[in-house]
């Protein structure tokens, strides 16, 4: 089965995290599933601006991205973070490859508003470099940052690269691992199931904010555009990689709505099994 896994930058904080996602990451990718991750790295990019001195600003959720943030961006999404990341992919016996959307035009971008600076929204993702690597045995880890055709670099939000290279590569499970146990309604209940109609009313109504938002408006794109299933799950419980991908009932499963949901419950048979 092809599915994408987009890794949040607080579950990557930490060598034990690192390591442990990683080997899981490797069991699913010698069962043959063929996967992509793209990861964040919020948390780490906030701490490197702090201890030089420079402060983060937001409007929407997404970080103003000045020329001198977008070289932290770099450092830090594209550097450490990435690198950390695949070096314990390797040290799991997993042959990974750091990328970022600007390698091989892999995602292009434009500027989503100028108030933003260089924060970047997907306008096209091509997944070649992904089929290509994947055919050969490598497992593509993707940073979010993404380019264009003119040599502008964007800082991109994590949540939409992995929509957008979910959707380009044809996966039929977008994973989103997060430090939360899936989407909490008002009463801080984990949904076991959410239809984008209610997806959409948690935004409207307040409920869902913040990274939340930015993962169910993201969910929306990648279900509308093909992707089959969407989960929304805690990275932080040791094997939730690989019994989502074996289909048991972990996190938050969004379908499109409650009559046409793309695949069975999770865990009902159908699940996330398929090759």
């Amino acid at each position: 089965m092809k599915a994408l896994v987009k890794i949040g930058g607080t579950l990557l904080d930490t060598p034990e995290s690192r390591q442990r996602l990683a080997a899981e990451s490797t069991e699913v990718s010698r069962q043959g599933h063929r996967l992509v991750v793209v990861h964040g790295g919020g948390k780490q990019m906030t701490r490197f601006l702090e201890e030089r001195g420079v402060e983060s600003r937001f409007v929407n959720g997404l970080r103003v991205t000045t020329p001198q943030i977008l070289d932290a961006v770099l450092k830090v999404f594209a550097g450490t973070v990435n690198h950390e990341l695949v070096s314990a992919l390797v040290a799991a016996g997993c042959p990974a490859v750091g990328l970022t959307g600007i390698d091989a035009s892999l995602t292009e971008a434009e500027q989503m508003d100028p108030a933003l600076g260089a924060v970047g929204r997907l306008v096209q993702t091509n997944p070649r470099l992904l089929e290509v690597l994947i055919e050969g045995g490598f497992l593509p880890v993707v940073a979010c940052v993404a380019g264009d055709r003119r040599g502008n670099i964007y800082n991109v939000n994590a949540d939409q690269m992995a929509a957008g290279c979910a959707v380009a590569y044809g996966a039929r499970a977008l994973i989103f691992l997060t430090d939360v146990a899936g989407v909490l309604d008002a009463g801080k209940r984990v949904l076991p199931e959410l239809t984008l109609s209610q997806a959409d009313d948690m935004i409207s109504e307040g409920v869902a904010t913040g990274g939340m938002q930015a993962k169910l408006i993201a969910a929306k794109e990648a279900l509308q555009a093909g992707v089959a299933e969407v989960i929304i799950a805690a990275g932080k419980v040791p094997g939730a990689i690989g019994r989502i991908i074996s289909g048991q009932g972990e996190g938050t499963r969004l379908i499109r709505s409650a009559a046409t949901g793309s695949v069975a419950p999770a865990g009902a048979g159908a699940g996330l099994s398929e090759k």
